[in-house]
């Protein structure tokens, strides 16, 4: 990807801002890997997220990575910019002050997350520096598309319920359905003609 100079950093910088503030989700493109979805808060010129055990997966990051943030109003691309990573050490005052402004944005915890995290999980800053590699009118041709992840999930063993049935299984049905409407008809076909034979006196071969 080449990246792009930006006349206007100031404009770039503000615009990464509001776009890091009203969107909680970003893209975190690790090389040699692959792009990974993060819910985040922004804070101070950082993305704070955290992963572990009970949170967002997230592989090890290396020193730098590519950050792909969202518009809020269409969900498509509006940034990519290259940003330095920082794990937090628990128990510092970045570590403190970002586990509670993440603890504040997180959704249906149960449990002292706080503690968790610092027993189990990990919080990195991820820092945007430089001019963004692309941003409105300045995108390369590439897409972004990749293979949907890997995942243990199956429905091999158990699959969900559904109201009339899956769609296979009800052509299934119908094509049984049709089968046997068919076998009833031609049955009572023959029986007809059996008993028409028999009233003419003769004799009516078995089918």
């Amino acid at each position: 990807m080449t990246e792009q100079s930006d006349p206007q950093p100031a404009t770039a910088s503000a615009l990464l801002a509001e776009a890091m503030t009203k969107s909680g989700l970003l893209w975190i493109d690790v090389a040699d890997d692959r792009t990974w979805p993060a819910w985040h808060v922004w804070d101070a010129g950082a993305a704070l997220v955290v992963s572990g055990p009970g949170e967002q997966p997230l592989p090890w990051l290396p020193p730098e990575v590519r950050l792909i943030v969202r518009s809020k109003h269409t969900g498509g691309r509006l940034l990519t910019v290259r940003a330095r990573t920082n794990v937090l050490e628990p128990g510092s005052p970045q570590w403190e002050r970002a586990a509670d402004l993440l603890r504040a944005s997180r959704l249906n915890a149960v449990d002292d997350c706080v503690t968790r995290w610092a027993a189990e999980c990990t919080i990195t800053a991820l820092m945007p520096f430089d001019s963004p590699l692309e941003s409105p009118g300045a995108y390369t041709a590439v897409d972004h598309r990749t293979p949907p992840a890997r995942t243990t999930a199956t429905t091999t063993s158990w699959r969900p319920w559904h109201l009339g049935g899956r769609g296979e299984e009800r052509a299934v049905r119908r094509r049984l359905h049709r089968e046997e409407k068919a076998a009833r008809k031609a049955a009572k076909q023959r029986a007809k003609l059996r008993k028409k034979r028999r009233r003419r006196g003769g004799r009516w071969p078995e089918l």
